[in-house]
């Protein structure tokens, strides 16, 4: 029936998410899911949404939420732009601030949704090579273009880019957007926020989904200066006024304002990451520095194809690329408890053997 489709819809590449298996006894460390629950009062508070008021609509603009990211992050809520998840608010930042003449430039080893937007929306755009050690370099991105997008620490690689380096990049970019997508910056990097009043042309993302337990509530932001706010919300408004029901809105606010469960669930999963480093390079693997939740690991004679296959037959689901052919000797393995990762380094021990 695809005579039906729009010409758009022919020329999409969708993207794939990870793997979702249904299977029991699963160590899923495939798609960098917190292996900690939400924070208790998340719970109480969603509990306590299940009312009769939701007979009523949610507040479209997202007040209360947006007062509590305001307030955890020092900025004001006219800089705070919220979404059904940070894959949705990166949807309306590429419609409203990335589609103009010049390519887009982004990493060509990144999140692989940002060339399926370009493509939902019709935006040219320009890969940038990584070097040799898997790093975005600054000087690469000083040309012309219409926007500059990369993760923060880099996905899948894991790499951080110093806060220095992102002021340097914004000096010399002052023409169009730069997004800096944090998915990932809670575990071990420095947020660009702190940089946005001094740069109107910077906007950052952040999702709810990694280092505040909430993948399968669906809640993402931004926050930049007023004039880029304004632009998200007019697409928003323009597309759904309600992206977030009561349930997002309530289990959010709790979450933003629980610091001390934050910070306590993020310092276990970077010390799980530290020490299980420290494990896997024993086994002779090779992992690059990460910021994130999870690490980009290759053996030194083993395929990471092959791994996966047999971490598979042992019910651990890790995460392997095919594309570009540089990534394909590794595996992305997301940070899981201490027990999780235990059972993951003697899985490789016994393959290895």
């Amino acid at each position: 029936m695809s005579k039906f489709w729009s010409a758009v819809v022919h020329g999409l590449t969708p993207y794939i998410p990870g793997e979702q298996p249904k299977l029991n006894n699963l160590i899923k460390l495939n798609t960098n899911e917190n292996p900690y629950g939400p924070s208790p009062k998340v719970i109480g508070a969603l509990q306590a949404e299940a009312a009769d008021t939701l007979r009523l609509y949610p507040d479209p603009n997202s007040d209360q939420l947006k007062a509590a990211i305001a307030d955890f992050y020092e900025v004001e809520p006219v800089q705070v732009f919220v979404g059904n998840g940070s894959d949705e608010v990166l949807a309306h930042v590429f419609q409203a601030l990335l589609k103009h003449e010049q390519p887009l430039l982004f990493p060509d080893i990144t999140y692989s949704f940002y060339p399926v937007y370009c493509g939902l929306y019709g935006i040219e755009y320009k890969t940038i090579p990584l070097n040799d050690a898997f790093e975005i370099v600054v000087e690469d991105y000083k040309q012309p273009n219409g926007g500059i997008v990369f993760p923060n620490p880099n996905a899948p690689t894991g790499r951080l880019l110093s806060l220095a380096e992102i002021e340097r990049l914004l000096k010399a970019n002052t023409e169009s957007v730069v997004v800096i997508d944090e998915a990932y910056i809670d575990f071990g990097g420095e947020s660009a926020i702190s940089l946005v009043d001094r740069y109107p042309q910077l906007l950052v993302t952040h999702t709810l989904s990694k280092a505040r337990s909430l993948a399968g509530l669906r809640v993402g932001y931004a926050i930049g200066h007023i004039d880029l706010i304004d632009a998200l919300n007019r697409v928003k408004d323009s597309f759904n006024s309600y992206p977030l029901d009561r349930f997002a809105i309530a289990g959010a606010v709790a979450a933003v304002n629980d610091k001390a469960y934050f910070e306590e669930t993020r310092h276990k999963v970077i010390a799980t990451r530290g020490n299980l480093v420290s494990r896997l390079e024993s086994l002779g693997f090779e992992i690059l520095p990460s910021g994130a939740n999870f690490i980009f690991a290759k053996h030194a004679v083993r395929d990471g194809a092959e791994l996966t296959a047999k971490l598979r037959e042992r019910s651990i689901i890790v995460r392997h690329f095919k594309n570009p052919a540089r990534v394909v000797p590794y595996m992305r393995i997301t940070i899981g408890t201490d027990a999780q990762c235990d059972a993951l380094v003697d899985a490789l021990k016994d393959i290895l053997a």
